[in-house]
């Protein structure tokens, strides 16, 4: 039997000093490349690469750094990806796209040149007045995500009337606000921002309730990836006084890209493609129709 999965899966690939998994380790174009190549072969659809932390508390990158930092990355990867998107000597033929996770026009526009194929804007196109022209320019896709205020200072106290009610107003705004500069609609993505300005009680909220998000139409991205809300569930669950490293937050991640695939996500941002898209894969199969899933013998 095969099961023609209902999900695409976003292998982060950070080439940053600072991020706060692996802040450092594919800083050099080569292990950079090396990582991306691990992620194709582990199933990845998309490789999202990004050249400025968005943790908590981090100081924004210059432009130029960013994209000293990226685009070799970037080139390097599309060398490897013929012009259909197919993956050339690894992923067995499967469409691979590269996605830039930036919230600076210029930025995009070079990565969109260089090869990319989608722009991850954690700002949803309120950091930079140009990045929705460049998105309608090129006919990408985009993800545009919700955070309350800025890396820096989304977690200081973040509140809300409801989180749901009111991420989802956000993002309904910001999808009208992306069609009516000429942006496709068919060609938007929509993330709640797991972790951007959230408490944990608004994470567990989020996910909870995400069919409510769903129902604005569009894909959904989530982003839960050992994230620091799992490392304090994980902790709690163990009887220990601090969250857990990232290192040993895959159940959690997995557990969350579950629900959140059965809750109608159809987009999966994760470090750990292979073990995130086995469990995937046996949900998809267990209860494939609820998801228009096919299958063939």
């Amino acid at each position: 039997m095969t099961v023609t999965r209902p999900f695409r899966l976003m292998g982060i690939l950070n080439v940053t000093p600072d991020s706060f998994s692996d802040g450092g380790r594919f800083l050099d174009a080569d292990a950079a490349l090396a990582r991306a190549r691990a992620l194709i072969d582990e199933g990845a659809d998309i490789l999202d690469v990004g050249g400025e932390s968005t943790r908590p508390g981090a100081e924004p990158v210059a432009a130029e750094e960013e994209l000293r930092r990226v685009l070799p990355v970037i080139e390097g990867i599309a060398g490897h990806v013929r012009a259909d998107g197919a993956a050339g000597g690894c992923g067995g033929g499967r469409a691979v796209v590269v996605s830039i996770d930036t919230s600076k026009a210029s930025v995009a526009r070079a990565a969109l040149a260089a090869g990319a194929g989608i722009v991850n804007d954690v700002s949803a196109f309120r950091a930079d007045p140009l990045m929705a022209g460049v998105v309608a320019d090129s006919g990408a896709e985009c993800c545009l995500m919700h955070m309350l205020g800025e890396p820096r200072t989304m977690q200081s106290d973040p509140r809300y009337e409801d989180v749901v009610d009111d991420v989802r107003a956000f993002l309904e705004a910001r999808l009208e606000f992306a069609v009516g500069e000429g942006v496709d609609e068919e060609r938007i993505m929509l993330d709640p921002g797991i972790g951007f300005g959230k408490t944990l009680e608004h994470n567990l909220e989020l996910l909870r309730r995400l069919d409510e998000l769903c129902a604005l139409g569009r894909p959904l991205v989530i982003g839960t990836s050992r994230k620091s809300f799992i490392g304090r569930i994980l902790a709690s669950a163990a009887g220990e006084s601090e969250p857990v490293p990232p290192g040993r937050r895959l159940p959690g991640t997995i557990a969350t890209n579950v629900l959140a695939l059965e809750r109608g996500a159809s987009v999966l941002r994760v470090h750990d493609v292979a073990a995130v898209g086995g469990a995937l894969a046996v949900a998809a199969a267990t209860l494939g129709e609820r998801w228009g899933t096919t299958r063939t013998s």
